[in-house]
């Protein structure tokens, strides 16, 4: 799209949405139109296939707040399409060449002096280009980098700081990341140092892509380094102490803004992505932000009710009481033992109760279990069992 053709052509029109309209009104608008217009449900049609271009081509500048705003501005300045003189540039017709404007060339008429060597700075932004002359390179981000840690359980729970040893891209150190091994690249003549290349589509609508020549640095090297082969990086290792937050489940990925690979020429390093994975532990599981544990009580505790002791993980053991006729399964809470929540607040710890067996009696326990049978012979606990199954 020409610089001409982004100042003529009335994107709000195309599609259909006021100039004060919101941005969820125009995606909307444009998701209607695209969805009628598109290739697909026009298979044929040259006209729709037109009309999707310029809907997406409106869409690109409008739905973007920045390319919207440098729209906006050129529209006013140049009147919506066509040149506003100011006093005393005279009354009837003005003859402007728009080609002179944003090529830099001489001024016409009585524009001139305002406005230099023309003002395709204004749309550099836009159009991934600078004004005339302009060889400034891009700053890149660094590459994000994905590792991997092993925690042990109390480790999840608690939080842990912990050593990873990373590979990644960074600046060579043989050229400090320029390329050539005399420190002396030129600006890519290709993309004149934007690192990317407009790829046309059809219907004024266009994409960029790298560059090919540069592989979307900028740079190119005459006389490329010997240790990166031009490319300006090299493998890096490093070790770095990262903590890891309490609370963390197996298998979640943690984002850290910024400990990834460094930047090139200025430009911000990528993001570290953590892979955690956790040890089992022998005692403990856990539920969301609950940890579990079973306990084993004696059948006396649980018909007779008692005191039960009950593991903490890495505190004091707790005391739970518990009740007369306390049933096999059933499931207690400990509030605030479990583990860490997002807000700093902990779960709780569910204790269940696993009624123990014993497999060898003593002649006196013996006895007594004889006793307890004959003292409950006429009740039957699966009655209400069959009665249910007859009833079904």
């Amino acid at each position: 799209m020409s610089t001409k053709d982004f100042i003529e052509k009335d994107f709000y029109k195309v599609l259909g949405v006021p100039k004060d309209a919101t941005e969820a009104e125009i995606k909307k608008a444009y998701r209607k139109l695209a969805r009628e217009n598109h290739p697909d449900a026009n298979k044929g049609n040259a006209k729709a296939e037109e009309r999707f271009k310029e809907i997406s081509e409106a869409n690109d500048i409008l739905g973007d707040p920045k390319k919207r705003k440098e729209y906006d501005e050129a529209r006013a300045l140049f009147g919506n399409g066509g040149f506003r003189p100011g006093p005393g540039a005279g009354g009837g017709s003005f003859n402007f060449d728009l080609g002179d404007l944003f090529g830099g060339g001489a001024q016409t008429g009585g524009a001139s002096g305002g406005f230099g060597g023309g003002i395709g700075d204004v749309f550099g932004g836009l159009f991934n280009r600078g004004g005339p002359g302009t060889t400034r390179t891009q700053p890149r981000r660094g590459q994000d980098i994905d590792t991997e840690v092993t925690l042990t359980f109390t480790e999840a729970i608690e939080g842990a700081t912990v050593p990873l040893r990373m590979s990644s891209q960074a600046p060579c150190k043989a050229c400090s990341g320029t390329g050539d091994k005399n420190g002396t690249p030129r600006v890519c003549p290709t993309c004149v140092g934007t690192g990317q290349v407009a790829r046309g589509s059809g219907g004024g609508f266009s994409l960029t892509d790298p560059c090919p020549d540069c592989k979307g640095r900028g740079l190119i090297a005459e006389h490329p380094c010997l240790d990166c082969k031009g490319s300006g990086r090299a493998k890096s290792s490093r070790t770095m102490q990262v903590r890891i937050p309490a609370g963390v489940t197996d298998g979640q990925r943690i984002r850290l803004r910024g400990k990834g690979a460094p930047g090139e020429r200025g430009g911000p390093s990528g993001d570290l992505y953590v892979v955690v994975h956790v040890d089992p532990h022998p005692v403990f599981g856990r539920k969301d932000d609950n940890l579990t544990v079973t306990v084993p009580v004696t059948f006396t505790e649980a018909a007779l009710g008692g005191e039960v002791r009950v593991p903490t993980l890495g505190g004091p053991s707790l005391t739970l009481k518990l009740p007369p006729g306390t049933p096999n399964g059933r499931t207690m809470r400990a509030r605030g033992k479990g583990a860490v929540r997002k807000d700093g607040t902990r779960g709780d710890l569910l204790v269940t109760v696993e009624v123990s067996v014993p497999k060898d009696l003593s002649g006196k326990a013996r006895d007594a279990l004889e006793a307890y049978r004959e003292a409950t012979a006429g009740e039957d606990p699966r009655a209400e069992l069959f009665e249910a199954a007859k009833g079904a």
